[in-house]
């Protein structure tokens, strides 16, 4: 089959040839329909250092996809051959306290398809049953392919209560652009989006309800003055990874504000506790998605009126994927779904 793997230790990813997997007890086989280059992706693309420590050489890669089971093992019982899914890419190791206490997504035996075992940017995936995510019919496999993200934005923006609530987003990626719409959907009063990159602030502008500030050229705190807001924002969702953005937030947050944080930065961040602990801050990590609530929770919301769908800019094909990832490094894009029919 064909598939994109980090065939050498160096920047780049190759199209090869691969077995098709053969899939063991409580496994299934799916034939990909559609995939996303992830934000990871771009990470392992350019072979930095995070990549070097995680990510072995020979790895096919890809972890947001749709398709169709084409085979299961004999003991699997709860997903069908023939059935539509896209999966949760968290593998758990299933022993630590946290797993069997069901809260799957804090086990730290976890496994990344597409980062630490063989991924979806190829024609076959296999995975355990228990991570399949069965689709409706209303979600087409262009959006199946990017629950995953999305899911990582539903994570961080119900992270605390935002109705009638005003958010500040720093980062205007494509998950902090879903992030945006779904604290409307869920009934926030101002949602404020920021970025110094103007294409991905008029990108979010476009797919979601929002008001985008880009802080290279306009100062948040006018901005604010124009809304109304006298105290600052309720809840902060930091998406970015860049220091000065969350520098930012911290000075924009009402007392007692609530910030929870998705964005990776490239290297250690110096903290001010102090402006934190006065301002009776609270901060919550994010990781991936809560398993399976945050599935639930995006799939109703997608079936009640979210639409996401302008946050993909590019669709290619699976032999363009070159282009693919260069335009997303370079920060030219939204999603970028490659299609494997």
């Amino acid at each position: 089959m064909k598939a994109l793997v980090k065939a050498w230790a160096e920047p780049g990813i190759w199209c090869q040839d691969e077995p098709v997997p053969t899939i063991g007890a409580g496994e299934i086989l799916v034939k990909v329909s559609k995939t996303g280059i992830c934000g990871t992706d771009i990470h392992i693309y350019n072979w930095d250092d995070w990549a070097k420590r995680t990510v072995p050489v020979g790895t096919i890669l890809g972890h947001e996809f749709a398709g169709v089971v084409v085979d299961r093992a004999s003991d699997v019982r709860n997903v069908e051959i023939g059935q539509r899914v896209s999966a949760e890419g968290h593998l758990i190791g299933g022993g630590s306290r946290a797993s069997r206490a069901g809260r799957f997504h804090l086990d730290p035996d976890t496994q990344g398809i597409g980062v630490t075992v063989a991924g979806a940017f190829a024609e076959y995936v296999k995975l355990p049953a228990f991570n399949a995510v069965p689709l409706p019919d209303a979600i087409d496999d262009e959006i199946g392919a990017i629950l995953d993200p999305l899911g990582n934005a539903v994570h961080t923006a119900l992270s605390f209560d935002l109705v009638g609530e005003d958010v500040l987003i720093t980062g205007a990626g494509p998950i902090g652009i879903m992030a945006a719409a779904v604290a409307r959907h869920v009934g926030a009063r101002h949602v404020v989006i920021t970025d110094i990159n103007p294409e991905r602030l008029a990108l979010a502008a476009r797919v979601a309800d929002v008001t985008p500030v880009d802080v290279g050229r306009e100062d948040l705190r006018d901005v604010m003055g124009r809304l109304g807001m006298r105290e600052g924002f309720d809840v902060g969702l930091e998406m970015s990874g860049a220091p000065p953005a969350f520098d930012q937030l911290l000075d924009c947050l009402v007392m007692g504000g609530r910030i929870a944080l998705l964005g990776l930065p490239s290297a250690k961040v110096p903290l001010d506790i102090g402006r934190i602990a006065f301002r009776m801050l609270t901060l919550k990590g994010i990781y991936g998605r809560e398993m399976f609530e945050t599935w639930h929770k995006m799939l109703a919301m997608l079936e009640t009126g979210l639409d996401v769908r302008g946050v993909v800019t590019h669709r290619i094909k699976a032999d363009d994927y070159r282009f693919g990832f260069e335009t997303m490094a370079a920060g030219r894009s939204g999603k970028i779904v490659i299609d494997w029919n």
